[in-house]
Formats: structure tokens, sequence, C-alpha cells
């Protein structure tokens, strides 16, 4: 399944063609292509699909999106390992 997934936007390239950034997705950080969205942010949240932010979205909205998705298991499917590996290493409980 491929998901429109909310992230915060961490870092953007500017000089970039197509402009892109880092999103953070509750722990789990992916470039995206911001083309669509050129006078977004660091700081605000979208909603990201196949690789592209879309949309603009409230943090309050976001939140509950990516609580929503991991509580479904939802997460881990579009994420995979990488998702239960940033969640572990910022509860503290990853094995050593």
């Amino acid at each position: 399944m491929c998901l429109a997934v909310p992230g915060k936007v961490v870092s953007i390239d500017h000089s970039a063609d197509p402009l892109t950034g880092l999103i953070d997705f509750g722990g789990v950080r992916k470039q995206a292509c911001l083309e669509y969205l050129p006078d977004v942010r660091i700081g605000e949240y979208v909603i990201v699909h196949v690789g592209f932010a879309l949309q603009r979205l409230d943090e309050e909205s976001a939140r509950a999106s990516l609580q929503l998705f991991e509580q479904l298991g939802l997460l881990e499917e579009e994420f995979g390992d990488a998702w239960e590996q940033a969640a572990r290493q910022e509860s503290g409980s990853e094995a050593r």
C-alpha cells in the first residue's frame, strides 16, 4: 500500500532542481520533492505521497494522523524496518 503520510519539513535544498527537502515522519527521515509547494518553510507539515509533498497540513492534524497510522500498523508497512528502528531509538529501548 502506498499512503499519503504527513511529515515535518526538516531542511530544504534550494539549490536542488527539482526543489527537495528532508521530511521527518515521526523519526524516519526521507527526501521528498517540494516543487508543488515552493514556498513551504522549515518546521511546516506536509502530506507526502510517493516522494512528492502535495499539501500543507497543520501540526495537530499531522500528529493525529501519524498516531493513528502507527496504531494501525500502517507506518511499519509503509516504512518497513526503518520505522521500527527509529521508534526504538527515540524511546531509548534499542538493544545494544
